[in-house]
């Protein structure tokens, strides 16, 4: 199989989709394409929780599996997106055990969110880029993917009280487990740091 390492680009809302749906984007790493797949608002906010390094009260699903698979001794050794048919696509988990490989069908979403949480490398058939991926000119010529603004009622605030009403933001987030929007606020907070 011939097959091309890609790494996660964005994670934004489908416009093209109802029902919560979002948009993970993968890009090549040695070329300039970039392949959308269309994902649940759970599998979204698995992946962004570990993107944004958020860490929920317990374990959720895929953390859970990281630990069983280390548990028994076995790691990743890639996930690979092999087949797009009739709109959906498919992906296998490949298991480095004591007995050698095992394969495991997954969905791209899930074997994402796996790979995210375990370091590893994400690939996708050769075929489906062609197919499906579309290509950029440069990377400055991307918009950014997840763009915000800042509440009207935020603009007369001082730095320090901004900061402290999103840090409060971000801890009720958490506590309500709604890591999309923690993951969201967590990105206004880096940025309000990172301004001189």
């Amino acid at each position: 199989m011939d097959k091309i390492q890609v790494d996660i680009f964005a994670l934004q809302p489908s416009p093209t989709t109802g029902g919560g749906a979002f948009a993970l984007i993968l890009r090549e790493l040695n070329g300039n394409r970039r392949l959308p797949i269309i994902i649940g608002a759970h599998e979204a906010q698995a992946i962004a929780i570990e993107l944004e390094n958020l860490k929920p009260p317990r374990p959720l699903t895929h953390d859970l599996i990281k630990s069983i698979i280390e548990a028994l001794g076995a790691t990743i050794s890639e996930i690979v997106i092999t087949e797009l048919k009739e709109g959906t696509f498919y992906s296998k988990i490949f298991l480095e055990t004591i007995t050698g490989t095992i394969e495991v069908d997954s969905r791209p979403s899930d074997a994402i969110a796996i790979a995210v949480r375990m370091g590893a490398p994400i690939y996708v058939d050769s075929s489906i880029m062609t197919e499906a991926s579309f290509e950029v000119e440069s990377e400055e010529e991307e918009k950014d993917p997840v763009s915000k603004t800042q509440p009207k009622e935020n603009e007369k605030l001082s730095k320090e009280e901004m900061l402290k009403k999103l840090t409060e933001q971000l801890e009720e987030s958490i506590k309500n487990e709604n890591y999309e929007i923690a993951a969201k606020i967590r990105d206004e907070i880096n940025k309000l740091k990172s301004m001189e």
